[in-house]
């Protein structure tokens, strides 16, 4: 699968009118209260649902007994070592895809010739879904972590790919030739010129990894049965505990906006010099 060319800038306020408060919605309130009241809703309808029997218990436990379940899992170390599992499948394939497609990028980029003869390829082989290779590594590797690395790898890699070749082709060609002319080596172009456009193609492509990166560990150990939350997800399942196994979904869901605030924050820093984050910290 592809991502999408996302370039994210700070909307426009017409002449006369003021600009809306920073942190703010439109009703008022600080967004990060609406969004609190989004979620005990959220909770709120979850208990109600198996209480008025619209869902049986059994399939569908009330958000009160998930939660306590949640709570308990906080204090084993089972629960602790399975995330660490997880974490440790999703950094290494996110930082091995990461590394690789942004070198294959500039690389592939950078040459007309490589553009044209590889873009038939890519075109094939990106829209492949990862999970459609899990008999393949399950025959590679087994049942070990290097299954898990390569599906997160694979789907990793065309999300950067992509996103670097969008970054190699937005390059000023005024700026290359005016490189050139001033004698600049090959590397030299790379740093100054290439490598500041590509960037904020890196930094979306990096962050719409990190987050596929997740779902594809999490499928990995739920699907393959490598080590991780995944797994344990499947085994609450077949041994009947319902409220653990809800609690553990509940859990990968807390990683994974873990996950995406952290590469909110990591991008923002980054990119403090661009004008679509610059734009963002006026509103």
């Amino acid at each position: 699968m592809s991502a999408p060319n996302v370039v994210e800038s700070g909307p426009g306020t017409r002449a006369g009118t003021p600009a809306p408060v920073r942190g703010k919605s439109r009703g008022g309130l600080p967004k990060p209260v609406m969004g609190l009241i989004g979620v005990i809703g959220f909770l709120a309808i979850w208990e109600l649902i198996p209480a008025l029997g619209i869902i049986q218990a059994r399939y569908l436990p009330p958000a009160s007994e998930v939660l306590m379940a949640l709570v308990t899992d906080f204090g084993l170390t089972a629960f602790w070592e399975a995330v660490g599992e997880t974490m440790l499948a999703w950094f290494i394939g996110l930082t091995a895809s990461v590394a690789i497609a942004t070198v294959v990028g500039l690389l592939i980029g950078m040459s007309p010739f490589l553009r044209r003869f590889t873009n038939s390829t890519i075109e094939f082989l990106r829209p492949i879904p990862s999970v459609a290779l899990i008999p393949l590594a399950v025959l590679l590797f087994g049942v070990k972590i290097e299954s898990t690395l390569m599906l997160v790898m694979y789907a990793c890699f065309w999300q950067v790919l992509i996103q670097v070749l969008y970054g190699v082709a937005d390059v000023d060609n005024v700026a290359m030739q005016t490189a050139k002319s001033y004698g600049f080596s090959t590397w030299q172009r790379i740093r100054d010129v290439v490598f500041p456009t590509v960037l904020p193609y890196l930094m979306t492509g990096l962050r719409l990894a990190a987050s596929v990166a997740l779902i594809l560990a999490i499928t990995a150990e739920l699907v393959i049965g490598s080590p991780g939350l995944g797994r344990e997800i499947a085994l609450a399942q077949s041994g009947g505990a319902i409220s653990g196994m809800y609690a553990l979904i509940l859990a990968t869901g807390l990683l994974g906006v873990l996950i995406n605030v952290t590469m909110r924050f990591v991008e923002k820093r980054v990119l403090a010099w661009h004008p679509s984050i610059r734009g963002e910290a006026t509103v």
